[in-house]
């Protein structure tokens, strides 16, 4: 359904991503970040349908080309933490989100598990974007202050997840009303990753259509 397109960074370097148009012209747009394996078919098949909803979509190719397999958490480690976060969003997302917004459409930014720690970081240090929405990860405090998101933001979280916990989830919504952002928060009696259907181990389809519902039903609140 989608295709492979280049954009430009802000500093004027290429970046690479997979783009998907909503069937009508002038549609919002919605920029998706990959969890920690890549740019997966899974991610792919989410901007997929984003624009079955009414938006176009694009992921942009964080690792450049590398896919991690499922099952080698190992590598998808190393793929994370040698990722510069700050460039990424900065540069690469920041890209992704001027290119559907260059015919000055709004646009919001979603990601998944690393996905979701670089959107929090974007609804700080993107100027372009109108909203966000988090799933299950949460960056430093220094990476992005709750006091200087600039933008409506929806999260969606599990109360079984060792690496977002509950905890960690608890401390960002106090920051975050602390600081008088809004923000609508939502836990799911779920694992870690519920919303990705090719991890059968810990997919959860009912959650999974309630963060969907909820997530397009934001977008379509705040894009139009």
């Amino acid at each position: 359904m989608g295709t492979s397109i280049s954009f430009k960074r802000p500093d004027g370097k290429d970046a690479s991503g997979y783009l998907t148009n909503a069937e009508r012209g002038n549609a919002p747009g919605v920029v998706v970040i990959q969890e920690w394996w890549g740019l997966s078919e899974q991610i792919k098949g989410l901007c997929d349908r984003f624009a079955s909803a009414g938006f176009d979509a694009l992921a942009p190719d964080l690792y450049n080309g590398k896919v991690v397999p499922y099952h080698d958490m190992d590598a998808a480690a190393k793929e994370m933490n040698s990722l510069d976060f700050m460039d990424a969003t900065t540069q690469t997302v920041r890209g992704a989100v001027q290119y559907l917004g260059r015919n000055g459409a709004k646009v919001g930014l979603t990601g998944f598990c690393l996905g979701g720690a670089v959107t929090i970081i974007g609804a700080a240090k993107i100027p372009e974007l109108a909203a966000g929405v988090v799933f299950y990860g949460i960056p430093p405090e220094q990476a992005a202050k709750p006091a200087d998101i600039k933008i409506p933001l929806q999260a969606h979280f599990a109360n079984k997840d060792d690496w977002c916990t509950p905890e960690l989830v608890d401390g960002f919504e106090k920051a975050m009303k602390a600081a008088g952002k809004s923000l609508e928060l939502y836990r799911y009696d779920a694992e870690h990753a519920f919303v990705n259907e090719q991890r059968q181990t810990v997919h959860d389809r009912k959650a999974a259509e309630s963060a969907w519902d909820r997530a397009i039903g934001f977008f379509k609140k705040h894009l139009g």
